[in-house]
């Protein structure tokens, strides 16, 4: 008995997971969103344990019981690091910063004026309803702070299932992981007092800021310290990977714990800057496993926490008929406070940064579900003995229900209301694209398919069951775009091919990680305008270049000219290399306009598209070529500096293509290719770190100088 103890949380665990690993198989091709089943499955077992039918078998018993008793501090420590840490790490920076002023406003003062709605509505229900007597402003304002955070996994999996817009999904998630922490201190604000003890008469808003203000700087400083450490260190995937895990933890466990301020908010604090700062500094390997390894992670996390919520709220809540009204009750206005707050809101957020449509205000509305983190709080109000029995039973109840009723009736019409309101709408051009790609690919299929039947040693096969595997036969779209739709859809293609040429040439060495951060930004803002703009509207790129036009008036003052060549060689070493790299990918988008031209995909009357296109392509080559060829006029030795990098790179590109070609004709095995791979990328960091040792030596010398003019002084 003692021994199986020991055992019972590990083979719960894997019994959560096979059942998780099971029930993602089923619904794969199901509109029922993959965590409202893990839920619906945890209930299950919940109400047959609670109803005895697990009684013939002990062990099952105990193990589900556990479950149902389990510390709530337990989940908040175990499982919220990994989800808000994976959040962050998988946002798209670019769009998340143009999203970050919606988000900000929807999570602080979005959330309290929820929370104040939320507890007059309480406060309201225990006026008017026999049995709510117990109720008063400060538990109110602790349940509507519990349960106003917002845990959109299942939509967020949705929008990205539908492929609807990457910029609204992202405000759902960022939303999401900043109201987190602002619900929770929010939170603490009046449950502290109970939980410790004692009252408190310092100031809530004096306690929100210092809480935030502290909780933000210790998870930046953190960051900082563990990005210095990884860049440093220079080992391998899974040592830094390792590193970051123990950094997250011990970022939420100090300041959640020890210093007593938000782990939440510190997280969030953590992540966004490893994301920021230290993400584009790690090599593309590491980032790689990064993402899969966090990925798995989220994905045991999600799988088992939505199990275990099921079956805490199936064995811990007390059911009676006049509480579930009251539930509906508070479910309805809960819906309309966060609508309501929505439209207070709007005026200003459709303004801020990408916008917000009346359309995707209704879905944020719908689309605001309650979670893990609402249960988890209300487990901890549970818990408390400083509390009400009645308000206990009643917080824990309500959330319950409302995490219920949000997961199966708002999650689960999400995707019927964005078919409703157009959100997940293809344009017409777009549409015909995708049919004339499956087209070639099924006429390619029936040709391969007619050479197959024509060979002897495949006689006496099955045709009419080998058929059946092809790929199905594209519906031709009933509307036929105009040239002016295709356009856009077009360039969104090329933006798609620069991105891929973009990640390859930085992957091989050819470029370094600022040209790359700065090439991505560009095709980032293009992509922004949805297609709509030339693709020659590259402001960033060629206003970056353009500063060296003060190295180029400052080059004929006597004695400035050789100063200025050879200390500012890094930066028009830099420029250079942006240069090139920007003409590599013009190159490549031509080469896709080509394909394009020679294949179905466009039709003959479309190629003045194809046309404007090559000319905006081919005005970029000729601007940036013209603008490298002057600065290798008035900037010769730097310019041969940048020469020798860049032929630096590329040798120790091709060897790395060579390593790789080894490896894929099985001359090598990969293990004997590391020591070698490794060995490129350390005098690749040294190329890449030389200019900054140089220019740090320039600093020293500067200060040397003014010292010794001080000295002299």
């Amino acid at each position: 008995m003692e021994e199986y103890t020991f055992l019972a949380p590990l083979l719960l665990t894997i019994g959560g997971l096979i059942i998780g690993a099971i029930l993602k198989s089923l619904l794969k091709h199901s509109r029922l969103p993959y965590t409202v089943g893990l839920f619906a499955i945890g209930i299950i077992l919940g109400v047959m344990n609670r109803t005895g039918v697990f009684q013939s078998l002990p062990e099952l018993h105990d193990a589900v019981s556990s479950v149902a008793n389990i510390n709530p501090d337990l989940i908040l420590y175990l499982f919220l690091p990994i989800l808000i840490f994976d959040a962050a790490y998988e946002l798209n920076l670019h769009i998340f910063k143009k999203t970050l002023a919606n988000a900000t406003l929807l999570a602080a003062p979005g959330l309290i004026i929820c929370m104040l709605l939320t507890g007059a509505l309480m406060m309201g229900v225990a006026t008017f309803i026999p049995g709510f007597e117990s109720w008063t402003w400060a538990f109110a304002l602790m349940f509507g702070a519990l349960i106003s955070a917002t845990d959109p996994v299942a939509v967020v999996a949705l929008l990205h299932e539908l492929k609807t817009s990457k910029r609204f999904s992202t405000l759902v998630d960022a939303e999401s992981l900043l109201n987190d922490g602002t619900g929770i201190v929010c939170f603490m604000l009046f449950f502290g007092a109970y939980a410790a003890g004692e009252a408190t008469h310092a100031s809530p808003v004096i306690t929100f800021i210092r809480e935030v203000g502290l909780s933000t700087l210790l998870g930046f400083l953190l960051a900082r310290i563990v990005i210095w450490f990884i860049t440093r260190i220079n080992s391998e995937e899974m040592v830094q990977n390792s590193v970051i895990i123990l950094a997250a933890y011990l970022t939420f466990i100090l300041s959640q714990y020890y210093l007593g301020v938000s782990g939440v908010i510190a997280l969030v604090a953590f992540g966004l800057t490893v994301t920021y700062v230290g993400k584009p500094r790690l090599k593309p390997q590491v980032n790689t496993f990064m993402e899969h390894f966090w990925e798995l992670l989220t994905y045991i996390a999600n799988t088992l926490i939505f199990i275990l919520v099921g079956v805490v709220i199936a064995e811990k809540v007390d059911f009676s008929w006049g509480a579930l009204g009251v539930l509906i009750l508070i479910y309805i206005a809960l819906n309309l406070i966060r609508f309501a707050m929505i439209m207070l809101l709007y005026p200003v957020m459709k303004r801020l940064g990408y916008g917000l449509t009346k359309r995707e205000s209704a879905i944020l509305t719908w689309g605001g579900l309650r979670g893990a983190l609402a249960m988890t709080l209300a487990l901890m109000v549970s818990y408390t003995p400083a509390i009400p029995e009645d308000i206990r039973s009643q917080v824990l109840f309500f959330t319950a229900g409302i995490v219920t009723l949000t997961l199966c009736i708002n999650a689960t019409t999400m995707r019927a209301l964005l078919n409703r309101l157009g959100l997940t709408h293809v344009p017409s051009a777009r549409t015909m694209l995708a049919y004339r790609i499956e087209k070639s690919i099924r006429d390619n299929s029936e040709k391969y398919l007619e050479g197959l039947k024509k060979r002897d040693a495949l006689e006496g096969a099955n045709w009419h069951k080998v058929e059946s595997y092809m790929t199905a036969q594209p519906q031709e779209p009933a509307k036929n775009p105009q040239n002016k739709a295709m356009l856009p859809e077009i360039r969104l293609r090329v933006l798609d091919k620069e991105k891929a040429i973009c990640r390859e040439i930085y992957e091989e060495g050819v470029i370094s990680k600022p040209v790359f951060l700065r090439l991505m930004n560009s095709l980032d803002e293009l992509y922004d305008h949805d297609g709509n703009y030339p693709l020659n509207v590259r402001t960033s790129i060629f206003k970056f270049c353009q500063r060296t036009d003060l190295l180029n008036t400052l080059r004929n003052i006597p004695y400035l000219q050789n100063w200025m060549t050879f200390y500012f060689r890094e930066r028009i070493t830099v420029v250079y290399d942006l240069g090139r790299g920007f003409i590599i990918l013009q190159k490549g988008s031509l080469k896709l306009l080509d394909d394009l031209r020679a294949s179905e995909w466009v039709t003959g009357e479309q190629d003045s598209v194809l046309d404007t296109l090559r000319e905006e392509i081919n005005d970029n080559i000729n601007r940036m070529s013209a603008f490298i060829n002057n600065l290798a006029d008035n900037f010769p030795k730097a310019y041969g500096h940048a020469l020798t990098i860049k032929s630096i790179r590329m040798l120790l590109s091709n060897e790395r293509r060579t390593v790789k070609q080894l490896i894929n004709n099985g001359m090598l095995s990969e293990k004997d290719a590391k020591r070698l791979l490794d060995d490129i990328d350390e005098r690749t960091d040294e190329i890449n770190s030389f200019s900054h040792t140089f220019t740090a030596s320039f600093l020293r010398w500067l200060f040397f100088i003014k010292k010794k003019k001080v000295y002299r002084n």
